[in-house]
């Protein structure tokens, strides 16, 4: 069972002879890695491995468990290897890992065929209906989460209709950081954040029958595990595994939120008495803000995720699209399949996103309108639309590649300020992470979109800090969220803001009403550009 720590009335001590080093495992779509930090929150050693997918014919975006689970043991395995006097000196394992998807064992704890991840698409129609019916909204109110292909429930219920023998030899649905939790201390649990978002109330902060009956996954209940507090409970390393990873056993394994708010909280998401947003620009985009009252809780158009924050009494809300970085990477892997098929040579990718940053930087803006619906599954928000597809508006003969992406870094800005009015969010600053916080100009287009100053963090491994944070709170580090805060996060701010710049905002400001008008009016097009496509 799990130990509770920081909820009784004197934190309990971690166990004797651990040290001050807290390692963060982020497990990731692609990349698993692993982060040893000190006690005031600073990179100590970093190693990754890298996690294959499976894209099916139908859909299906799958992934092994077993072979997770050897990335990241490889993962925590090299990191000790390599930095061998940490090993005595480590207090906790914190893992947090990719949201939502569907990660099934058995009663002896082995796995039950592939992960279905949240790229998996195979759900769309079952979770459309849903939407359309009553079933959407009357969940929606309990959970504060929007339907969309990537979470659970769906997946469940598509798993139920497709793969019936399969679902029935399932004893427990896990998420991915559940998965690894189990085989690090053969715990069945799951975090608040990703249980009550899937079937949840998070009134309650509980699990709801109410919303598994509307779904009809009643009879399901009992695969679903315990929910764990990482800020108040830890479970030890199991034997076996820590004698491979060359760590004492015992070593406590915290199970902390789910990616997305473990990068938020190590982003500085929450800051008592300012308006601060967070976003992640990475490979997708997420968008957070944190309510710190629950007659705040914005419940508007079936988009928005809505979790408990480690805090108490507070949540923070989320909205998030399907794809932003993978825009760009779409864009430049076309230019070097076409150059390579002219037989002309590739562009070189050493410094390519620097240099192409101080070129976009005097390109001039708003000359063309870019939706970011790259990916083969559609959208998710702030709109639900498996039909949606990327598109560039506006083309003439003066309109130039750079023009072209600028207007990528624009659409991804106006995708990002799209999620926040969605969740009716006003920042006063907006804190940014992920791959697109290296680009200078990125960051001007955003703050300009968003009108408000965007700043970043000296580090780039936020998820893995904010699952350590919330292991540091466990073991009794810091009296409070905010307190830890102080520590993990706010020294690695960037001082210095970039600050909206005044034309821009002025253009950006009448362009954005023209980016969300344009892909409300594509779903016409999208419907029958579909139709059409499934013939040949």
């Amino acid at each position: 069972m799990p130990i509770s720590v920081s909820g009784a009335p004197s934190p309990i001590p971690p166990p004797e002879g651990t040290g001050e080093v807290i390692i963060g495992l982020d497990a990731g779509t692609s990349v698993i890695k692993a982060v040893a930090f000190d006690r005031q929150g600073r990179e100590l050693a970093k190693t990754q491995c890298d996690n294959r997918l499976t894209h099916r014919a139908d859909g299906g975006v799958e992934q092994g468990l077993e072979a997770t689970w050897d990335a990241a043991v490889t993962t925590l395995t090299t990191l000790v290897a390599e930095h061998p006097e940490l090993a005595s000196r480590i207090a906790a394992i914190a893992v947090t890992g990719q949201g939502d998807g569907t990660w099934m064992i058995d009663a002896d704890g082995h796995p039950v065929g592939d992960a279905l991840l949240w790229l998996d698409n195979r759900s769309s129609e079952i979770v459309a209906h849903w939407r359309a019916s009553r079933i959407g909204p009357e969940a929606y109110r309990r959970t504060g989460t929007g339907l969309n292909q990537s979470v659970q429930s769906g997946q469940l219920a598509w798993l139920e209709a497709n793969q019936p023998q399969r679902l029935a030899r399932a004893a427990t649905v896990f998420h991915c950081k559940d998965w690894l939790y189990f085989r690090l201390t053969g715990e069945r649990a799951t975090d608040p954040a990703e249980a009550l978002w899937t079937y949840g109330d998070y009134r309650t902060s509980d699990y709801s029958e109410a919303v598994l009956e509307h779904f009809g996954l009643g009879r399901h209940r009992h695969l679903l595990p315990p929910i764990v507090d990482g800020s108040r409970e830890y479970a030890p390393l199991n034997v076996e595994v820590a004698h491979a990873i060359g760590i004492a056993p015992g070593t406590p394994v915290v199970l902390a939120p789910v990616d997305m708010l473990a990068t938020a909280l190590g982003a500085g998401v929450y800051e008592p008495g300012k308006r601060v947003a967070c976003s992640i620009i990475g490979t997708t985009g997420a968008h957070m803000c944190a309510r710190q009252d629950m007659r705040d809780i914005v419940l508007s158009n079936q988009s928005c995720y809505t979790m408990p924050c480690v805090a108490p009494d507070t949540w923070v809300q989320l909205c998030s699209n399907m794809a932003a970085t993978l825009n760009l990477e779409w864009f430049l892997k076309g230019q070097n399949q076409l150059l390579a098929a002219l037989g002309e040579p590739q562009l070189d990718p050493e410094g390519l996103l620097s240099r192409l940053d101080t070129a976009l930087a005097t390109t001039e803006p708003g000359r063309v309108i870019y939706h970011p619906f790259i990916c083969t599954n559609g959208e998710r928000g702030p709109f639900f639309n498996p039909r949606a597809r990327a598109q560039f508006l506006g083309l003439s003969s003066d309109t130039n590649q750079l023009h072209m992406v600028r207007a990528i870094y624009e659409g991804v800005a106006f995708a990002a300020r799209d999620c926040y009015h969605a969740l009716e969010a006003h920042p006063e600053e907006l804190r940014l992470t992920g791959g697109a916080a290296r680009s200078r100009t990125l960051c001007r287009i955003l703050a300009s979109v968003m009108g408000v100053p965007v700043r970043t963090l000296t580090r780039e491994e936020t998820g893995a800090a904010g699952a350590a944070m919330v292991a540091s709170l466990c073991l009794g580090h810091h009296r409070n969220l905010a307190e830890a805060c102080g520590t993990w996060v706010t020294p690695f701010l960037v001082e210095e803001r970039v600050m909206p710049d005044p034309d821009l905002q002025n253009l950006y400001e009448r362009l954005f009403g023209v980016y969300r008008r344009s892909y409300a009016n594509a779903d016409g097009f999208w419907r029958h550009f579909e139709r059409v496509t499934a013939e040949f």
